[in-house]
């Protein structure tokens, strides 16, 4: 990937604060051939807002659904992402750097040029009925939010869980979004047979913070109400308090974890702010609009628990980083569990056994 030049606010094409997205930017993305770049025709007026640019969701016929993970870092063997692309648009979300493999960049792109797995739920009784399918359970919300806004309109989540409620199949639901509370009625009986846990992402208890880190999300408020309604309806819910960004949202660590407990939630996560490929300068844009007094001390704080760089992809520490500071976020993490009554049982206690392969369509079977 090329380097990117520094920041210059005379740009056209500089970084400006657009309503309702994350990133400030949309540079190209390190696969592709051409570089773009505005030019002053002599109607350019400073006093213009950026375009506030629309959401276009394409639909696509995948190949294959379910993605096998062999990293020591993550808890499952098996995700689907309903979705590429996310209109939540995060500014920090990990996953902005995958839109570079369809030619995107990992911007504004990112969150607004969208793509529904439209046959998901087809694809995935077809991988359940193979015959050396081995069940284990299968996370939704690994990459992108399988309940981001585009999920009310196609529903294609809902139709993953219908198929994995039908076969018996144990899943993992990782989600920022309240919209988790409309398949109640899915969930609830699958609950009752050991067969999904929730999770519901929190950064911080700050609406107008996340109104830029995460500006489609559900604010934060609202993601706890949703713990609380997935655990008084019987479906386990924890909280995933990620990503802990230094001196951005730490601060909230011991709060989340004292809210969620309150919830109902018993089982906690985190993890430490990556910065992989296009996203580390995605990113520093968004300091430098948001919070420009502390943006070289985050940087710094972030380079000393990812050895003295932006990034570090190293299995083992890319979750959890390193250092000094990364270990009193550990300690201060550990300790809030522990006094909230969080985390004492470490299994999800998922039921893998009742797995039913689902039966091949034929009109003549279904006559008897």
């Amino acid at each position: 990937m090329k380097p990117r030049p520094p920041t210059d606010p005379n740009r056209l094409d500089a970084p400006a604060r657009i309503k309702g997205r994350g990133a400030a930017s949309n540079p190209e993305g390190r696969f592709e051939g051409v570089a773009k770049t505005r030019e002053d025709d002599g109607w350019h007026r400073d006093d213009e807002p950026a375009p506030r640019p629309d959401t276009v969701v394409t639909a696509e016929r995948a190949r294959s659904i379910i993605s096998r993970n062999d990293s020591p870092d993550i808890h499952f063997e098996q995700s689907i992402n309903p979705y590429r692309g996310c209109e939540h648009g995060c500014v920090y979300c990990y996953a902005r750097p995958s839109h570079a493999y369809l030619n995107l960049s990992a911007g504004i792109d990112f969150e607004t040029k969208l793509f529904a797995k439209t046959n998901a739920a087809e694809l995935l009784r077809v991988e359940l009925a193979k015959r050396g399918y081995a069940c284990s359970p299968i996370n939704l919300g690994a990459n992108t939010d399988p309940y981001q806004p585009i999920e009310r309109r196609y529903r294609i989540t809902r139709s993953v869980l219908e198929v994995l409620a039908e076969c018996n199949h144990p899943c993992t639901i990782i989600t920022k979004n309240a919209l988790v509370e409309r398949d109640l009625d899915l969930l609830v009986p699958m609950a009752k047979a050991r067969l999904v846990h929730a999770f519901v992402s929190v950064t911080s208890l700050d609406n107008r913070l996340s109104s830029t880190l995460e500006p489609r999300a559900s604010a934060p408020h609202r993601r706890l109400e949703a713990v609380a309604a997935l655990n008084a309806a019987g479906v386990p819910c924890g909280v995933m308090v990620a990503p802990i960004i230094p001196m951005v949202t730490d601060r909230w660590i011991e709060q989340i974890l004292g809210r969620a407990a309150v919830a109902g939630a018993r089982h906690a996560g985190y993890t430490i702010l990556r910065l992989p490929h296009e996203l580390k300068d995605l990113f520093k844009d968004w300091l430098a609009l948001n919070v420009p007094e502390r943006a070289e001390h985050v940087m710094s704080l972030i380079r000393q628990m990812r050895g003295g760089k932006d990034n570090d992809a190293r299995f083992g520490s890319r979750m959890r980083g390193e250092g000094e500071f990364a270990e009193l976020v550990r300690q201060r993490f550990r300790l809030a569990c522990r006094r909230h009554g969080i985390n004492a049982q470490r299994e999800l206690g998922l039921d893998t056994s009742r797995f039913a392969p689902p039966r091949a369509a034929s009109p003549q079977g279904e006559l008897f």
